[in-house]
């Protein structure tokens, strides 16, 4: 008598289907030749260094292609001043115009420096600082242009200064822009008014303090400014810290504050 065969029924999900050599998901995976695996590493290869090489290329291109950028502007913009006064006159050639603005301005600084000058630029300075916006954008750009002119005066910035900024263990590039006494009832108290640019140079905070509590390393005026709008790209690999400013009786010239 023949045996009765079991059936077990199995879900549908679970059903293993045949391979089928024609469809790529269910044919069984090919094994892998010598050749293939060699072309793939060399091709791995080949880019990682074009890649490599193209991105050197940018990091060189990138500078030179800014700087030639800007100096063209630069010279496109000055050039526009006399030009067309130039064109009129029948003459074409460029960089005249470039040529006679920067004559123009070494005149100007000329006539500045004396006292007639001085005396014209101080008329037309206090017109502007008349008018209600234009004084505002004056003021701010005047600020900036002192800071970095040979002539340093008392509006100008005094020190590179290094504050503890805005936690300890945290610090700020800053620039000192006048001292002050502060009177309270426990005596007297040196401050120093410290601008901390928070965006490239024109916009920044106002901190007072202590005149002990400031780092003032050995960096010129132009040397912070660099480091500010490059993002802190030229700094210095080692700064050293200068010793501590003047005393107050060595021509130091002091505002005082009290307090109520």
């Amino acid at each position: 008598m023949p045996e009765e065969k079991e059936y077990v029924a199995v879900p549908m999900g679970q059903a293993s289907d045949p391979a089928d050599p024609e469809d790529p998901v269910k044919s069984p995976p090919r094994p892998t030749s010598p050749a293939t695996s060699t072309r793939q590493a060399c091709f791995a290869v080949l880019q990682s260094w074009v890649s490599r090489k193209f991105m050197t290329g940018c990091v060189v291109i990138f500078p030179i292609a800014v700087t030639f950028f800007i100096t063209w502007w630069f010279i496109r913009f000055f050039d526009g001043f006399f030009s067309p006064l130039y064109a009129k006159l029948g003459v074409d050639i460029f960089g005249l115009g470039f040529v006679t603005s920067l004559v123009f301005i070494f005149i100007v600084g000329i006539f500045v420096s004396s006292w007639v000058g001085s005396t014209v630029f101080w008329v037309g300075e206090w017109f502007i600082k008349k008018m209600p916006f234009v004084r505002h954008i004056y003021s701010a750009s005047k600020q900036v242009s002192t800071a970095v002119s040979p002539d340093q005066n008392t509006e100008a910035f005094k020190e590179v200064a290094i504050i503890s900024h805005p936690r300890v263990g945290e610090y700020a590039f800053g620039f000192i822009t006048s001292t002050m006494i502060l009177q309270t009832d426990k005596g007297d108290e040196e401050l120093c008014s410290v601008y901390v640019p928070t965006n490239h140079l024109y916009i920044g905070d106002i901190f007072l303090v202590n005149s002990a509590e400031i780092i003032r390393p050995n960096l010129s005026i132009r040397e912070g400014i660099e480091i500010i709008v490059s993002g802190g790209m030229t700094m210095p690999q080692v700064i050293t810290s200068l010793g501590p400013a003047p005393h107050k009786n060595q021509g130091t010239r002091l505002s005082r504050m009290t307090t109520a």
